[in-house]
């Protein structure tokens, strides 16, 4: 597996569903576990003190028996090797989320986006059922494994990426996201960001690996990988919830993970040029780091939470004062998330750019499309700086801007203590990044046979020793700075630019620091703008107030909703329990039928 044993399976001698349950541990298996351990075991840690029995006393108790479900479904969903039993774990899974996200079901938002997320769950999971059936009835059997020579399976795919791609968070198909992630607990926020959406990812490495893909698979997942990282980020820059804020960006991280796993499909189908390698390595590494830097910054806006009582970041502020080790840790996992060096999330990045900037100096047809991918993921990166920029800057930096704010405290050690974990594994990954290419060359080759060397790139131990040069340079800055400014440095009263009186009011807000680069992007954001404006030189009142909706939720799957329940309730005047009636429509669709049937002969 990891280490290089060999694969473990195993069937018991009882029966699941009619069939003996079947487990398989593979490298892929194995490499998304050892992240639903991680995450999952800081976030029982953080739990303890951040949703304690002491203050949740009616959710607490029924939190940890559905944490404990979710976690034991998607272990199931993980190392099921049969067909059903991946459904029983998917479903298991599922239902416990739910209850999880609704854990303050009392709260109108709560219970809506606890239906929201359960609705989308089951749409992909009737997609998921109609693969796995579709996949046994051609098979004759619900077991799984490699079947890449069967080709009529191929069709199949679409299926699996629906199912798994709704569950993945992948643009358009996130509508649950921000609402389940923003209205769950944090711990829970951080269990669906960090480990949940990569159960969807695991699918679609796994059903890629295991079946054939039909011509443009990967042309397609390349391309909603790059629309999901740019629409993600550009949606998180309207957003002024800190924690539907950091949702949006799982939806910007999934993209890039999707990016990685399609050329990668596209360097398969071309015998898996070097490029191609470089690609799967840094969209795999990718899905390490984000579920170690997005759970660390969930935890960071629960201590903040926590503390505040608020997510809305204009009601927030100068929290540094009160919270510095939340927010030392916050803006390490902002450093790790925006793609900066020293930390992880600069590496595997950094592998998907050199994957396609090699692929770009081949001048073919696919050099034609890695090299605006690699110009949309260096957008990507610039906007998730400055979103970052806003938020350390909105929430840590500054004046209070709510008695909340003021009277902020640090959480204690037992949330402290997890966000260090996952902090030091995003660390670890930045300082020593070949440590981990035989760990990627075999989840490489046990995803498809994908001969991937087991010694690093040369590249790779060069970006190492230059992260830990960066990291000591920096730290002796820090340390230098903190010391000059203690003992140097003179305080008195800056400047006030004219004003007796500076308030915190004076402040941008997270709306109008980010208000420039959302009207870029107002054609998909379609913000909305409630303002009174100024009529004279004093005036009594002037408020300027914008929201960001969820424009593919409420202005497409809403509508058409709304259409279809229309067209139902007029159908249900046909139900009014005359039998003559119904026989009627029957002698009517038996007609049409067999018209058809007529037709369809004679031509």
């Amino acid at each position: 597996m990891l280490t290089g044993q060999p694969g473990w399976s195993w069937k018991s001698d009882f029966l699941l569903g009619g069939t003996p349950l079947t487990l398989l541990l593979d490298a892929v298996s194995a490499f998304f576990l050892v992240l639903l351990s991680t995450v999952a075991a800081a976030g029982s840690i953080y739990a303890i003190r951040y949703w304690p029995d002491s203050t949740h006393p009616r959710t607490a108790p029924s939190g940890r028996l559905w944490w404990n479900a979710m976690i034991t479904g998607m272990g199931l969903v993980l190392t099921a090797a049969n067909g059903l039993h991946f459904l029983l774990g998917w479903e298991l899974f599922a239902v416990s989320a739910y209850f999880l996200v609704s854990l303050e079901r009392g709260n109108p938002q709560v219970r809506a986006a606890g239906w929201l997320y359960l609705a989308a769950s089951h749409v992909g999971t009737l997609a998921l059922f109609a693969f796995f059936a579709s996949l046994a009835a051609q098979t004759g059997s619900w077991e799984l494994g490699p079947m890449r020579d069967n080709v009529e399976l191929a069709p199949l795919f679409w299926l699996a990426f629906l199912g798994f791609g709704i569950k993945a968070g992948v643009f358009p198909l996130h509508v649950w996201l921000p609402s389940a992630h923003a209205n769950a607990p944090s711990h829970v926020s951080a269990l669906l960001s960090g480990v949940a959406l990569k159960i969807g990812i695991y699918g679609l490495v796994r059903f890629s690996g295991w079946l054939p893909t039909p011509p443009g698979a990967g042309w397609v997942m390349a391309g909603l990988g790059c629309t999901s990282a740019v629409l993600g980020v550009a949606f998180a820059l309207g957003q002024h919830d800190l924690k539907r804020l950091l949702a949006y960006h799982s939806v910007e991280n999934i993209g890039i993970i999707l990016m990685g796993l399609g050329f990668a499909t596209v360097a398969l189908e071309r015998d898996t040029p070097y490029w191609g390698t470089l690609a799967l390595a840094g969209g795999l590494l990718h899905v390490w780091n984000h579920g170690l830097f997005k759970s660390l910054l969930f935890f960071g806006a629960g201590a903040v939470l926590h503390a505040t009582g608020t997510r809305q970041m204009s009601r927030l502020g100068g929290l540094w004062r009160h919270m510095p080790w939340t927010a030392a840790l916050f803006t390490l996992g902002s450093v790790a998330i925006s793609g900066l060096p020293p930390l992880n999330g600069f590496v595997s990045e950094w592998l998907i750019y050199s994957g396609l900037l090699l692929a770009g100096m081949e001048w073919n047809d696919v050099a034609m499309a890695v090299i605006p991918a690699a110009v949309l993921l260096a957008v990507t990166g610039a906007l998730a700086l400055a979103c970052f920029t806003k938020v350390c800057g909105v929430v840590f930096l500054g004046a209070p801007r709510s008695a909340p704010a003021e009277r902020a405290h640090e959480c204690g050690w037992g949330m402290r203590g997890a966000m260090l974990m996952l902090a030091a594994g995003c660390t670890l990954i930045g300082l020593f990044p070949a440590m981990f290419w035989q760990v990627l060359s075999r989840v490489a080759k046990d995803w498809s046979a994908v001969d991937m060397s087991s010694r690093a790139p040369d590249a790779l131990y060069t970006l190492g020793l230059t992260h830990v040069a960066l990291a000591v340079l920096g730290l002796a800055a820090g340390v230098g700075t903190i010391w000059f400014l203690r003992n140097r440095v003179r305080r008195s009263v800056t400047w006030d630019c004219g004003f007796s009186a500076p308030s915190a009011r004076m402040q941008y807000t997270a709306g109008s620091f980010a208000g420039i680069i959302n009207e870029w992007f107002a054609w998909i954001l379609r913000p909305t703008v409630h303002e009174i404006r100024p009529t004279t030189f004093f005036p009594s009142a002037a408020q300027c107030a914008s929201h960001t909706p969820e424009t593919v939720l409420e202005h497409v799957v809403e509508p058409v909703g709304h259409k279809i329940l229309r067209l139902a309730d007029k159908a249900s005047g046909f139900q009014h329990g005359r039998v003559q009636s119904y026989i009627f429509y029957l002698c009517v669709a038996i007609l049409v039928l067999s018209a058809a049937a007529i037709l369809s002969g004679r031509s």
